[in-house]
């Protein structure tokens, strides 16, 4: 498995990979993939709890707490748990949303497996979503994770990022593009 040295190199990276050789050792990476997709989730939806996480005059012992019990809520598992433990102890709760994102990429490009950003003007089907998996997937070379989102504003086609990579065949960008072309 090749990991980016960029991720490795940041502090949320060197984290996130002692937290997946960790969870690899144990055969638990999906269900500490699970348990960060989670507190990723109640993060977004909870401002005390994002709040609680950047606090810098919260004490070791209170936040570590504070964790214990988010873990008791979340059901989430010992391992996910302890290293929880760790980052309040260590005082890098705050580090939490870029460790999530990093163990993610980590998992990923050992699985060997991107994720593609598709937005359409209406929602896709079943149907449709497996069809553009299949074809990213071709174009890839690896195995493509699709997560989709609607945007009426785009009018219609589509818009897929798969890493650094954008191909925009919506029709805003094309009707901008013929406005463009007609100012000269």
């Amino acid at each position: 498995m090749e990991i980016s040295s960029g991720i490795t190199a940041s502090l949320a990276g060197r984290y996130a990979s002692a937290l997946y050789e960790l969870a690899n050792e144990q055969g638990q990476v999906a269900a500490v993939e699970g348990d960060l997709e989670r507190l990723a989730d109640a993060l977004r939806e909870s401002a005390d709890f994002a709040a609680l996480i950047r606090n810098p005059q919260v004490g070791r012992e209170d936040a570590a707490r504070a964790m214990v019990a988010v873990g008791q809520v979340l059901g989430i598992s010992p391992l996910t748990a302890n290293f929880l433990g760790v980052i309040a102890g260590n005082r890098r709760l705050s580090a939490l949303p870029d460790i999530v994102r990093a163990f993610a990429a980590i998992a990923a490009a050992a699985r060997n497996e991107v994720t593609a950003q598709v937005t359409s003007a209406h929602p896709l089907d079943d149907a449709q979503v497996a069809a553009l998996a299949e074809k990213l997937t071709a174009r890839a070379g690896k195995s493509v994770k699709l997560k989709t989102a609607v945007d009426p504003e785009i009018l219609g086609g589509l818009v897929v990022k798969i890493g650094s990579q954008m191909l925009d065949s919506s029709i805003r960008t094309r009707l901008n593009s013929l406005a463009q072309a007609m100012k000269g």
